[in-house]
């Protein structure tokens, strides 16, 4: 079985920690997340991942690196403008021979993979598509459903409106692409899906109460965090705080139970942090505050720094004693204070 894990968004909702990290490269659990995906793959029997973006190409290049020797087997293949999630599965096709396996590379689930496969396979569908409910489908529009069977996508609500949503997990045969015409920006969501519904073909629906998160933004990406920590994602079993091995926190720090230190991060005495990522190499001197933030690769947040809800990218500067609700600093940049 293959698969065709999408990773070609810029993760705009991210930045600035996404001007210089792919969204699907980001750490989570202090790791870049792909791992997670490929991981969770590789379990279900998945032997080979396909894989393109033209988004910091070269990034991905030492990622590939890294994942050498560990299945699955990884096929990178050069997407020189961005194609969408239609024109990019079809652009993998020439890699793959019946049902694959597509997924977006920002969702963190712990979905059964053999049990939609089985109903793709049972229902003798095109296209297979996990769904998942949530209370507020504002964000990603509403699927409906006959039984076994997609009826349509809806367009996104404007008011709250619970309901099933795209999980953005599918089975494809491939002639579900066969009318996409390469080289050309498709989305699969937005013109695949419905033109094979609307030409009757059979488009089967897989609702699953499986563990699922976009980690598209900020909040939902911390949340992934605490929701690890509380034991609610099937595969992980870490303590909460959770504190990598080669970080070094000083005895007089206070970390809270939704805390993730990663490995050569420095937390220096009489520091506090809440509910916050501080990433690899990042540092958090002496007395400062940090709640509700992400503390990017080899960031600094300067001696009494306060910040709360704060993103620092990688190689940020906070200087000391800045008070700051919300600050976004960008790449290698300073922030000494408005």
């Amino acid at each position: 079985m293959k698969a065709v894990v999408l990773v070609g968004g810029e993760g705009t909702r991210l930045r600035p920690l996404t001007e210089t990290i792919p969204k699907p490269l980001i750490d989570f659990m202090n790791r870049p997340f792909l791992h997670t995906v490929l991981d969770h793959l590789a379990a279900h029997g998945v032997e080979e991942a396909v894989l393109s973006s033209p988004y910091l190409e070269e990034r991905f290049a030492e990622f590939m690196e890294s994942r050498r020797g560990h299945p699955p087997v990884l096929t990178w293949i050069t997407e020189e403008d961005p194609l969408g999630t239609g024109g990019a599965v079809a652009h993998a096709l020439p890699h793959l021979e019946g049902p694959a396996f597509v997924l977006n590379g920002d969702i963190l689930t712990d979905l059964d993979l053999g049990a939609l496969l089985a109903r793709h396979r049972e229902t003798g569908a095109v296209a297979t598509i996990a769904l998942t409910r949530v209370d507020d489908a504002r964000p990603y529009g509403l699927v409906t459903t006959e039984g076994t069977r997609v009826l349509e996508f809806r367009e996104k609500p404007e008011e709250p409106i619970p309901g099933h949503v795209n999980a953005g997990t599918y089975v494809l045969e491939p002639e579900a692409l066969a009318g996409v015409v390469g080289g050309r920006t498709v989305s699969i969501e937005r013109e695949v899906f419905p033109q094979l519904i609307a030409e009757g073909r059979t488009v089967s629906a897989f609702p699953s109460d499986a563990y699922w998160l976009d980690l598209g933004t900020p909040e939902r990406y911390l949340q992934a965090h605490w929701d690890v920590l509380e034991g609610r994602v099937r595969g992980f079993d870490v303590p909460a705080p959770y504190v990598a091995d080669g970080a070094r926190v000083d005895l007089r720090a206070r970390l809270g139970r939704w805390v993730v230190v990663g490995p050569d991060a420095e937390i220096a005495a009489d520091a506090q942090i809440e509910d916050s990522l501080v990433q690899r190499e990042a540092t958090v001197e002496e007395g400062a505050r940090v709640t509700g933030s992400i503390l990017g690769p080899d960031s600094d947040v300067g001696a009494g720094a306060v910040l709360s809800g704060a993103v620092l990218a990688e190689g940020a500067r906070v200087a000391p004693g800045v008070v700051a609700d919300g600050l976004r600093v960008g790449p290698e940049e300073l922030f000494a204070g408005a």
